[in-house]
Formats: C-alpha cells, structure tokens, sequence
C-alpha cells in the first residue's frame, strides 16, 4: 500500500489522470478477448479442415478495413506465422479469383493456372502443388475465403474434398458473421446503458461522470484480479448501473446541502434494492442485479440491505464499494469536501477488512498504479 502512494507523490499516478480512467486500455482488453474467442474457434476449424482433407496446410482470409485485400487471419501448417504478414488483392491470385466469382475451385496444378500468385511462395517457402478454394459466404456477401493446400499424399484434391470445404466454409461465415452480429448489439446496449447512467448522474450535480469513473476503476481492478471475460462484462454493467435504484429517489434528498434525515437516510438505502429489482426484470443483466444489490454491504457485515459480511458478498460488488467510495471522496458531495487521493486512499488502507475486502482494496490500487501517465 505505501508503495501506491509513493507512486502517486512521484507523478506516476497523477491527479489529471486519476478519475478518467483508463479507457484506452480496457477497450483493448475487450477487443483482444472478443477476438480472441473467434479466432480459437476458427483455429480448430481450419486444424479439423486440414486433418479431414489431409492436406499440409490450410488457411482462413478475412476482409479488414476494405473490400480489396484479405488477410490471412487463421492458418496452420509449416509457414502459418509467414503468412500473418501478408495481404492478397483480390485483383489477383486465386483467392481473389473465388471473391470475385463468389464460387468455389479446385486447382491441381499450380503451375497451369494464370491466377496462381507465386508472388506468397516466394516470400514463405512455400511449396504449393495444389489447392481447393472456397467463399465465406452469408446472406450474399463474402467475408472472405477457406483454403487449403496440397494433399499429404500427393494425390489430387476431388469433387468430394470440395464439398467438405464448402461446408466448413459455410459454418465459419455463419461463426463470424454471427460474433460480428452479436458485438454491433452489444455496443449499442452498452451506449444505452452508458446514456442511462449519465442520466441518473444528472439528478445530483456533484456526481456527474461518477458512475463512468466507477466502472472504470472497477474494470481496473478487476483486470488486477485476472477475472474472466464474462465476469468482467457482468462487472461492467453492475458498476455503471450500480447506482440506478437512484432513479426513484427526489432530487431534493440526493442534493441536499447538508446532513440527511434517518427517514432520508431509509430512502437512500432503499436504492441497491430498487436497483435490483429493475436489473432483475431484464435477462442479460440478472447477474449484474446481484452486484447492485451488494455493493452497499461491508465487508464486517455492517452494511445493507442484507448485513452479509466476507465472501457471502460477490468480489463484484467488493471491488465496486471500493470503486465508489474512494470517487465519492474525491470528488466530494452536497455535505463533503473532495478528498485528496492520498487521503482517500488512506482512508480505504485505514478500513480495509472492516468496510472494505482486503483483496479488493489491493486490486483497486493495483489499478491505480496501472495507469498511463499522461500519455
């Protein structure tokens, strides 16, 4: 712990960028992970493909930023790692003539095809005898192409080979398209959910951008505890939302200039409930409904609604009491002043293991200390 504020006193946390988050980052963490899953599934498909066929190599080439170049995404065989490097025209070569035709092709005998690209041989070492070719074709639009490359045996690539390809090649289009699908959803839930929250921000002055801050800090923190993909997708919408019980409490109790009444305070407290209870009506954020509800609790069992203490509390809802508390002290409130962060992180040192979980307050300033440094 006295290692992050030393951290923090010498700039390497400074205090322009604490309260940001680090945006960049994370997004690149989602990024690798997404595409991480699609590119294993395709890995064993193309593996299955050269196995089935028997053949010495196989790859899968996918469009990027245009229509006009492929790239070899997935490949197996002796040159795999090569051929990451490169990028086909589709003007060009036989996997361009396949794009271009939308059909797919058997070709024996490299050498008495004017397509064939000599050019990728060339920069591999490569020898390519022979090869089948086939669309990644779904709803009329190609997404790229499946080849595969030379019979083990030396024997000639049949009719029979091409309908194996053509059906792999049809079940990884419908693979990719579907992720694809599936993220262009997923983004625009997330702007949803990211516009709600700023909404319920909006209702107390002080609070603006408090609940992107925490979703921040708590990925943050998350990453420092390795969580899985799925543990941290739930974590991010439980730490936006964690405040959206909110939404039926009065403007007035939430900026209240000064001390809260206990009938208030009952209200206020109402609000993990009401915020679950919302999460809970809606299927993909069941899971998130739980850390809403929790993330008022502490750790000694003090804390509500329930008075649950320890482990009984999720690691989610440890790590967004955290989050929350130390950006509601330095950012302040109706009745506080900010806090400056090395008193705030004093303050969560000082109640580690009574208010706060130990592993959750040593995640969230292993995060901290992950951060940028102005960059």
């Amino acid at each position: 712990m006295v290692n992050s504020l030393e951290k923090i006193r010498a700039g390497h946390i400074p205090s322009s960028r604490v309260g940001q988050g680090n945006v960049t980052q994370l997004e690149r963490l989602y990024e690798v992970n997404k595409k991480t899953r699609l590119m294993d599934m395709l890995e064993q498909i193309i593996a299955m493909t050269q196995y089935m066929l028997n053949a010495e190599a196989a790859s899968i080439l996918l469009f990027r930023d245009n229509e006009h170049e492929l790239y070899f995404e997935v490949t197996s065989g002796p040159v795999g790692k090569a051929l990451r490097q490169v990028k086909l025209n589709t003007q060009y070569g036989i996997a361009g003539q396949v794009v271009r035709t939308g059909k797919p092709l058997i070709v024996n005998d490299v050498t008495r095809s004017a397509n064939f690209h000599k050019v990728i041989d060339d920069t591999t070492g490569f020898c390519t005898k022979s090869l089948v070719c086939a669309p990644l074709c779904v709803h009329r639009k190609i997404l790229g192409v499946i080849e595969v490359l030379n019979k083990r045996d030396g024997s000639l690539f049949g009719e029979e080979d091409m309908e194996s390809v053509v059906s792999v090649a049809n079940t990884a289009a419908m693979a990719i398209e579907n992720t694809r699908l599936h993220q262009t959803v997923l983004d625009a839930y997330k702007d949803t959910v990211s516009t709600l929250a700023s909404a319920i921000d909006a209702k107390d002055h002080y609070m603006r951008g408090h609940s992107q801050r925490v979703k921040e800090y708590t990925l943050e923190a998350g990453a420092a505890l390795h969580l899985s993909t799925e543990e941290m997708e739930t974590l991010e919408y439980g730490a936006i939302l964690h405040d959206i019980g909110k939404i039926a409490i009065d403007s007035v109790i939430l900026n209240k200039p000064g001390p809260l009444t206990p009938a208030e305070w009952e209200i206020i407290h109402a609000h993990p409930s009401v915020g679950a209870e919302l999460l809970r009506e809606i299927p993909f954020l069941e899971k998130a409904a739980e850390l809403v509800l929790n993330h008022h609790e502490k750790f000694d069992g003090t804390g509500y609604p329930n008075g649950i203490r320890g482990d009984e509390i999720p690691m989610g809802a440890r790590l967004i009491a955290v989050a929350d508390a130390f950006d509601t002290m330095t950012n302040g409130s109706s009745y506080r002043t900010a806090s400056s962060i090395e008193m705030a992180v004093k303050e969560l040192e000082k109640c580690t293991g009574t208010q706060f979980c130990p592993a959750a307050v040593k995640a969230f300033i292993t995060g901290l200390q992950l951060k940028p440094s102005g960059k």
